[in-house]
């Protein structure tokens, strides 16, 4: 008697010792939060070791790989005739090939609005057969895996430095955070169809925010927590209706992923006066003077998302310095200057190690835990403002020029 495929795909992979190796299918991973599930993933390496293959990528943009059912998925922004060409790209995650490249979109400026960003910076989403890529205002579409557009559609707003956050999938819907000067707003698209579903706008004043929602559970109800200028709210994530908000002032041009856990959405309020909140998540309406259970107002993030690791919570700051934190009290358990430059990269948590990956391509690796122990410090060529992908035991970096994977050689 045959053994049914699941079983059967189970058993192959028992007998050859290998574990099937994690998708990193959106931004920031499979949780939307740098959680990875991996193991034996590499503590160190160089130009000369550890890089299992580097291959170029065309083009410019800071969209964060993302890597499914083997392939890895880039978007980059290709300078043509004056203007740009918006371009969806795959490599073959095993040689580092590629095999996809397709134009999703044209512009006609391809003049930076702002010289740290990138026409192509928000990352893709794999779910299934589709891939979903997004360019802030100059558009949204929906791809197959062999890089055929299903639909493309486009949410104008206007934005002082162009696009930024990512989008995040909610059952059938593909929900966007639009901040510009002159509207300000939260959409779902129809998923199969990129029709809108549902749009909320943002409370005035409007001002500019790049940041990627996060979906939560609380009690007995999912919530897509959005950070906005001025202000951050949740939403039904079905009908885009507003649970309750927190504000914070004079904080815009917000950049960083929310996190959650325990009970609490930690939430970076951007410039002027950037902190990070811990909000509490079961509250309705106008939450600022009641939910706020504490404030990290020192070394406070205005570009890396935080990382929440069971109790300890993990920031680095812009300039580099990191701090440990307790996640329910906001209690600091340590603060350490990283070095490498200036930090646009969220961290990752693997196999037990916190991975910090600066702008100049340097990545320090520490172990998680209350006290600050390096494990290791390793560089690569280039500048690196995107985040880290991690799978099938390796990690994926892209630079302004390259794409890497970092894992032991095979046998």
């Amino acid at each position: 008697m045959r053994a049914p495929l699941p079983l059967l795909c189970l058993l192959i992979a028992l007998a050859s010792g290998r574990p099937r190796a994690e998708d990193w299918p959106q931004f920031r991973g499979p949780s939307g939060q740098g959680h990875s599930t991996e193991r034996d993933v590499p503590l160190e390496w160089s130009e000369s070791r550890n890089v299992r293959w580097k291959t170029p990528v065309p083009g410019r943009g800071w969209s964060s790989p993302v890597v499914s059912a083997g392939r890895v998925w880039l978007t980059t922004a290709v300078t043509e005739r004056g203007g740009a060409s918006l371009r969806a790209l795959a490599f073959d995650a095993d040689n580092g090939r590629e095999v996809v490249n397709v134009e999703v979109f044209r512009i006609g400026s391809a003049n930076l609005l702002n010289l740290k960003n990138s026409h192509a910076s928000p990352t893709p989403i794999v779910d299934g057969d589709r891939v979903y890529v997004h360019f802030g205002a100059e558009g949204t579409a929906a791809l197959t895996t062999t890089g055929d557009i299903v639909w493309k559609t486009r949410l104008p707003y206007q934005s002082q430095h162009g696009n930024g956050g990512s989008p995040v999938l909610y059952g059938g819907l593909l929900i966007v955070s639009c901040d510009g000067s002159d509207a300000a707003f939260v959409a779902a698209l129809d998923a199969r169809t990129g029709k809108v579903r549902w749009k909320t706008f943002r409370r005035q004043p409007f001002d500019q925010a790049y940041s990627t929602p996060l979906v939560i559970r609380v009690g007995d109800r999912d919530q897509i927590v959005s950070a906005g200028a001025f202000r951050a709210a949740a939403y039904d994530p079905e009908t885009g209706r507003e649970l309750w908000r927190v504000g914070y002032g004079d904080g815009f041009s917000n950049v960083p992923r929310p996190v959650y856990g325990h009970g609490l959405v930690y939430i970076a309020t951007g410039f002027q006066q950037p902190s990070l909140l811990a909000v509490r998540a079961d509250g309705a309406g106008d939450v600022t003077r009641t939910h706020v259970a504490w404030a990290l107002r020192r070394a406070a993030p205005l570009t890396p998302s935080p990382l929440l690791a069971g109790d300890e919570l993990y920031v680095v700051n812009d300039g580099g310095i990191a701090t440990c934190l307790d996640a329910k009290t906001g209690e600091t358990h340590w603060i350490q200057r990283l070095g490498g430059g200036d930090y646009s990269a969220s961290p990752v948590l693997a196999d037990g190690r916190v991975y910090f990956l600066s702008e100049g391509g340097m990545a320090t690796v520490i172990a998680a835990g209350r006290s600050f122990h390096k494990l290791s410090t390793n560089t690569v060529e280039g500048e690196t403002l995107a985040s880290m992908a991690v799978s099938a035991g390796s990690i994926f970096i892209r630079t302004d020029t390259h794409l890497y994977r970092i894992g032991a050689a095979t046998e």
